[in-house]
């Protein structure tokens, strides 16, 4: 019921957004399984870091992984069932899309939620350079598909100048930065010792914006928006989801 109700909160407001539910029905259903595909492998490394026990194993962590799967798409039916966006009389192919895209989310949520909703035991090794890794993609993914679906973000896009590009990714690598180490939120790491600000600049907020900018072209792609795209509004595109993508990778590295 905990992984139910951190379902909920995470995708609700994706359930409540018309360009989702276009989604569900007219996505490309080998890059909508593909994406289901690597969002289970995501779920098994949240599992790890971040899943719904003190476990190290790789049968409970899969076991976690794909209970966290099972209750997004429990979740995501019912939210949509619950808003009359799926019913009888609907074809399946349009109804499991909608399921499937909306789970997504839901399933991040799922998994999250020992860790926000519940008590934390303090059992947990502290994550590895590569599980932060995996927590800031976590975090990018989320952040990236609200956004990516909708109109604005490519409106956006259109009426950027190069230049403003250029700011942009230099605001998204500042941001993510702050958020982790410089503006005392809960959570917020502290820098190592000698050499700590360049070790911690490149090694994780410069990786972590890489981290965001490579999502958000997957992303873009997965949704087809690069699809007949000309090179240069796929790069502007790319840099304008990548600013919350960023703040989704900070958010992962103060949270969880």
């Amino acid at each position: 019921m905990r992984a139910f109700g951190g379902a909920i909160l995470f995708a609700f407001p994706l359930v409540m957004t018309m360009e989702m539910w276009w989604l569900g029905f007219y996505m490309d259903r080998l890059r909508l399984l593909l994406f289901l595909a690597l969002n289970l492998v995501l779920l098994l490394g949240l599992s790890y870091y971040a899943g719904f026990r003190t476990a190290f194993d790789l049968k409970e962590d899969a076991l976690d992984a794909f209970a966290a799967a099972g209750v997004g798409v429990l979740a995501a039916a019912a939210m949509l069932a619950a808003f009359g966006l799926i019913g009888p009389g609907m074809g399946w192919d349009e109804l499991l899309g909608k399921v499937a895209v909306q789970s997504v989310p839901a399933s991040v949520g799922a998994m999250a939620a020992r860790r926000q909703l519940g008590d934390d035991d303090g059992g947990e090794a502290p994550p590895s350079y590569q599980g932060q890794l995996v927590l800031m993609l976590a975090g990018a993914l989320f952040l990236a598909f609200n956004v990516a679906p909708t109109e604005e973000m490519v409106l956006i896009a259109l009426q950027m100048e190069p230049w403003q590009g250029m700011l942009l990714v230099g605001l998204s690598v500042a941001v993510l930065h702050a958020f982790v180490y410089s503006l005392d939120f809960s959570g917020q790491e502290r820098l190592p010792g000698d050499g700590g600000f360049r070790r911690s600049f490149f090694g994780f907020s410069v990786a972590g914006y890489g981290i965001a900018v490579l999502v958000s072209l997957y992303v873009l792609w997965t949704f087809g928006r690069t699809d007949g795209t000309e090179p240069g509004l796929v790069a502007m595109m790319t840099v304008v989801l990548g600013f919350p993508a960023a703040l989704g990778a900070a958010l992962a590295r103060l949270v969880v």
